[in-house]
């Protein structure tokens, strides 16, 4: 049993669909009004039946109040850090603290290449992902003198006047499932990203993702619940439980609920476009699911 205490967060992976033009944001608002935490958007700028998502995100951003966004996850070998960093931050103090930075290695690498990026290997991706946080972090250390001057094999940043900071302590949270990455986030990130359907053993597959992260943290001399545990969800509301996250909204508050208990993890993003999904996700399943934690919990 693990149990991080981290506060629990609600959220929706939206589809970035280019048409209709205005679905994406659509869904945005309506987490927003129904009291969701989060609303994270796919990043494929590849493919032209999607919006770029940071564009997308920063006009979401100007039409939501209170919930948070970020990508998930944004493609990194598309986005230099340095510009990343000051973009993130930029948006987060006009939105008034409402960004959260999400990153992936890289994926799609034919669509990576056809954009003009260079192509990786696994290995040189999770090392370019570390240069990268080390980026980011040195921009937003506006506290920091001196200019940056990081020198790395995949990013050189050289004189770079610092800041601004976010208005927030915004994290980066990392989507990741092998070793390497893990062990990178323990050291360096502030959350691991995984998809439930990308998980071939299912949520048991969650308890050798938290070995690599925590075992890492450790050695970096970090507090495991220094690192948020964060899954992207699917499954199916119906009348009758036939299984894991198929039945009831009280059958789904169980089956989360569990995962926080057992796994630690603490933020759930529901992946529909639904939105009748998105609003008995948050009307129903996540006040249940946060008073059964706090019930365990207490």
């Amino acid at each position: 049993m693990t149990d991080y205490g981290h506060d629990l967060l609600f959220g929706t992976f939206i589809t970035p669909t280019a048409q209709p033009v205005q679905q994406a944001v659509e869904l945005a608002v309506v987490a927003d009004r129904a009291g969701l935490d989060l609303a994270t958007f796919q990043d494929h700028p590849y493919l032209p039946r999607f919006h770029d998502t940071w564009t997308l995100i920063s006009y979401a951003a100007a039409l939501t109040s209170r919930i948070r966004l970020s990508g998930n996850v944004l493609s990194l070998p598309l986005r230099q850090p340095a510009l990343l960093a000051r973009s993130h931050a930029s948006l987060d103090r006009l939105s008034g603290g409402r960004i959260e930075m999400a990153l992936g290695a890289g994926a799609f690498w034919d669509g990576i290449e056809a954009m003009g990026a260079r192509r990786l290997s696994a290995g040189e991706s999770v090392a370019a992902l570390g240069e990268a946080i080390k980026v980011v972090r040195a921009v937003w250390d506006s506290s920091a003198t001196g200019p940056v001057n990081i020198h790395g094999e995949y990013y050189q940043v050289s004189g770079l006047k610092r800041g601004p900071a976010p208005a927030h302590d915004m994290s980066i949270w990392v989507g990741a499932y092998k070793p390497k990455m893990l062990r990178l986030i323990g050291k360096a990130a502030d959350g691991v990203l995984p998809s439930l359907s990308y998980l071939k053993g299912g949520p048991a597959d969650y308890a050798e993702i938290n070995k690599h992260v925590d075992d890492s943290a450790l050695a970096a001399g970090r507090e495991p619940a220094a690192v948020r545990r964060l899954l992207n969800i699917n499954g199916t509301f119906s009348q009758f439980g036939r299984s894991f996250l198929d039945g009831p909204a009280e059958q789904w508050a169980e089956d989360l609920a569990g995962l926080t208990l057992e796994h630690g993890i603490s933020t759930f993003i529901l992946a529909t476009d639904d939105p009748s999904a998105i609003e008995e996700f948050a009307a129903e399943v996540a006040p249940a699911v946060r008073e059964l934690v706090a019930a365990e919990r207490g």
